[in-house]
């Protein structure tokens, strides 16, 4: 079990899959959410949630004001979990798609999410090409976040990319570690 940390739903407890994913914790979800809240806020935003698990990313993001979230996982059992995770926080405007994260993003609305979290398993080795394909949906000034294990290469960012900063761009949590950039049209 896990939590959300902050906004409407703080405090309920939403339920994780019990195999095959690898949930944030909630201490490194605090982090990243208070840095992304602090530098870009979540209100009136859309929020593309790749390789959701427990969808515990995206459903933070809406507790937090986000106005549209989009969960995508290719596992039923993960979708199950999500569906109820859903009823919990009790958002509106909140899409859940069982698929690979590569299908939903060849099928998805060009330039139009704010926010991309993706948090992919940590063997999944085709990092460059996952940013290559989330570049189209990006609207201009969107934020990319990309869960990667502490000792994985960093994120290759491509031109249009702009990592965040170092002080965002190196936060560690334990084992994670998040790459951030914003994105602007070239």
């Amino acid at each position: 079990m896990t939590r959300i940390i902050s906004g409407e739903a703080r405090g309920r407890t939403i339920k994780v899959p019990q195999q095959g994913t690898r949930p944030t914790a909630d201490r490194a979800r605090e982090g990243l959410f208070s840095s992304l809240q602090v530098r870009f806020g979540f209100e009136g935003i859309r929020v593309l949630d790749l390789f959701a698990g427990s969808g515990a990313l995206g459903l933070e993001a809406a507790s937090r004001g986000a106005d549209e979230v989009v969960l995508v996982d290719d596992s039923a059992e993960a979708v199950k979990i999500m569906q109820h995770n859903v009823g919990v926080v009790r958002h509106p405007n909140v899409k859940i798609h069982q698929m690979k994260a590569s299908a939903y993003l060849a099928s998805a609305p060009r330039g139009y999410f704010d926010m991309v979290l993706a948090d992919p398993p940590y063997e999944f080795g085709a990092v460059d090409e996952l940013v290559a394909a989330i570049e189209p949906v990006l609207a201009d000034e969107a934020i990319v976040v990309i869960e990667r294990h502490v000792d994985s290469p960093h994120t290759e960012w491509t031109a249009g990319f702009e990592p965040t900063g170092q002080k965002l761009k190196k936060r560690t949590f334990g084992i994670a570690r998040m790459d951030m950039a914003l994105y602007s049209r070239p």
